[in-house]
């Protein structure tokens, strides 16, 4: 959508730059590591993050060099350039965007400062002069930047606090050098080894975990780290120092005074309007991505409502959105989605990948990906991606993060029946199963959720137990390989007294992230750049203060977010019961006999590295659903494509 009238004048409110970009960077005491020549090679790396242009930096003294490729969200001037410098002093490498940069940047006005640019990079470089590590207290926005203090001898660098941007290292104690990046590529192209986790993979492969819940750090390769969410860096080359800091997290116990509904619903949804409206902040085409669900399409409707009532002169006709769709297959939400544009009257674009575009497609996924992921459904966004850049449209606002903020997952309701059971007594508790809009969510309750509703820290070492028993009795696990990399960690479950903790849990250590992974590879192979409102951290904030029964009530998940768009949408859509995942057939596809001849290929590899035993070359191959349990031969397909 072109977020302004036609023949309109640009103004400061709707004017910025945006860096969706690539970051890299080396830091070292051995002055030939820091070569313009290896910073080149790591920015070829990641020249699909920044098509539109590249540029590189080396300190005085060659102990730091910067490089940065450009993804231009509108027409860019030199002043725009990265690595930008400030006062002689700071340089910055940034990839991201500070949706605030317009209020910050008023206030930095009072302070007496003035500016060469109109970009939010050198928003950050200023805030940093005046704030140094607590400017990003400051910032609401998705970023992953690096700053050498020239005169102080210092890098610091930051990431967002749910992890949208990426940021990549690997530091040296021995002889000082840090390497970092945007991704992981990018320090295979500067000399580093690639080194897989066999911890890692251990636990992909059999359970399907791409994060150590307990170590935020890990990757899938033992020689790269990941700068945590919510974290910063800071290397102090003068001493030698390499600290690395949480700069923000949640209580998750804080309450809110007792709120009405209706005071919650209109809290919540300035909340959540402000959100959108800074990310519609652009002068390029802006869409969204649309599934069907209650999330993308509260998006829309968001932005729609939002442009009716508040800018008549906009051409609401140019919303696009685009979708993946998948006729015939049970999981298909094409009729939601055709509900909603029917009418709301916007343009939807839909793509429908099949077994072809899978194959076809199969070997740049992975590239862009760097780590394994759970199921084909990756590819549906992938293609969703290639089909909004290919029609012009540079920026997308997607719905992630809203399942893990407001219990969105019907796997959520146990947890919530389990917090009735203690506040307020059995009744309470089966007055609400009884209320289930999706009969299918209550299977499988019984005396269990009892006990582990009253004896929480018996559940979490209970639940433990059983995904170890699960890991240990994998069919095909080679048992020497199990033994060597089993790591207890991987196994962690909370102790989940109310639905708060497993939600907190879900958002910031085990679930969000591997998404906003996945996102952000596939948005950027193809130079386009995803805002995610529900990501806003005053919103999360104030979500998760809420008393539980804003989230689910009488059977139904989100209830504050569906009550808030319930005037918008369609009431097919606002109150829909049943939950689909982004899901594809993958089912269907895995009795494809190329998909079978490559997963049987990814079995011999894994027999020959000794992860696997030889008899699972004779087992049948079992198509599984993108989202079905033991989804073990699509692990093996990635598993042999990565290690």
């Amino acid at each position: 959508m072109l977020l302004y009238p036609k023949n309109h004048k640009r103004s400061a409110i709707y004017y910025d730059i945006c860096f969706m970009c690539g970051i890299a960077g080396i830091i070292s005491s051995n002055s030939s590591l820091v070569d313009k020549r290896v910073i080149e090679k790591m920015m070829q790396s990641l020249s699909h993050r920044g098509p539109d242009g590249s540029g590189h930096w080396i300190s005085p003294a060659n102990v730091a060099g910067f490089g940065h490729t450009r993804l231009s969200i509108l027409d860019l001037t030199e002043n725009g350039k990265q690595p930008m410098h400030f006062m002689g002093r700071y340089t910055i490498i940034y990839n991201g965007e500070i949706y605030n940069f317009t209020e910050l940047k008023k206030e930095l006005t009072k302070k007496g400062f003035s500016f060469e640019s109109k970009t939010d990079t050198e928003i950050i470089l200023i805030m940093y002069h005046c704030y140094k590590e607590h400017c990003v207290n400051y910032f609401d926005g998705m970023f992953a930047f690096a700053i050498w203090d020239e005169e102080e001898q210092i890098l610091f660098a930051a990431r967002d606090r749910f992890g949208e941007k990426p940021f990549f290292y690997s530091f040296n104690d021995q002889d000082h050098t840090l390497y970092f990046a945007s991704e992981i590529k990018a320090l295979w192209a500067a000399g580093l080894p690639k080194n897989m986790d066999d911890s890692m993979l251990l636990n992909f492969i059999t359970l399907g975990f791409t994060q150590n819940p307990l170590n935020a750090f890990a990757t899938f390769y033992s020689n790269i780290k990941k700068l945590p969410a919510a974290h910063f860096l800071k290397y102090n080359f003068q001493i030698k120092q390499f600290d690395i800091v949480r700069y923000w997290a949640i209580d998750k116990s804080k309450k809110i005074a007792d709120l009405k509904m209706e005071e919650c619903i209109e809290q919540f949804s300035e909340l959540f309007n402000s959100s959108v409206k800074k990310r519609l902040r652009s002068d390029v085409s802006i869409g969204t991505s649309l599934s069907g669900g209650l999330d993308s399409s509260s998006i829309v409707g968001t932005i729609l409502k939002y442009f009716t009532n508040d800018l008549p002169g906009y051409n609401l006709e140019d919303l696009k959105t685009f979708s993946a769709v998948f006729k015939g297959f049970e999981n298909d939400e094409s009729k939601y989605i055709n509900l909603l544009s029917q009418k709301l009257h916007f343009k939807n674009y839909q793509v429908s990948p099949g077994i072809d575009e899978l194959l076809n497609s199969f070997e740049d996924i992975c590239y862009y990906q760097e780590e394994p992921f759970q199921s084909s459904a990756m590819m549906a966004q992938y293609k969703v991606f290639e089909m909004a850049r290919d029609h012009d449209v540079k920026v997308l606002l997607d719905g992630q993060g809203s399942d893990e903020i407001l219990a969105g997952y019907t796997k959520y309701y146990h947890w919530y029946w389990q917090e009735l059971l203690v506040t307020k007594g059995i009744r309470s508790s089966a007055i609400e199963r009884k209320s289930i809009s999706d009969p299918g969510a209550s299977r499988g309750w019984n005396y269990k959720n009892y006990l582990a509703a009253f004896l929480p820290k018996l559940a979490g070492k209970m639940l433990t137990k059983r995904v170890s028993a699960k890991q240990k009795n994998h069919p095909f696990i080679n048992k020497d390989y199990l033994q060597s990399n089993f790591d207890q960690t991987f196994l962690f479950k909370p102790v989940v007294r109310k639905l708060n903790d497993i939600l907190h849990f879900n958002t910031f250590q085990m679930g969000l992230e591997e998404l906003l992974r996945y996102a952000d590879r596939n948005s950027m192979a193809h130079g386009i750049e995803v805002r995610l409102p529900f990501l806003n951290h005053q919103l999360v904030e104030f979500i998760f203060s809420l008393p539980t029964h804003f989230k689910i009530q009488k059977g139904f998940t989100k209830i504050i977010l569906r009550k808030s768009m319930e005037s918008i949408l369609p009431a097919e859509i606002a109150w829909r019961k049943d939950k689909i995942g982004f899901e594809t057939p993958q089912k269907l596809w895995m009795h494809n006999p190329l998909i079978q001849e490559r997963i049987h290929e990814a079995k011999k590899k894994l027999v020959a590295k000794n992860i696997l035993n030889p008899n699972v070359l004779s087992a049948a191959i079992q198509p599984k659903d993108a989202l079905e349990e033991g989804n073990f031969d699509w692990r093996y397909l990635m598993a042999a494509t990565y290690s």
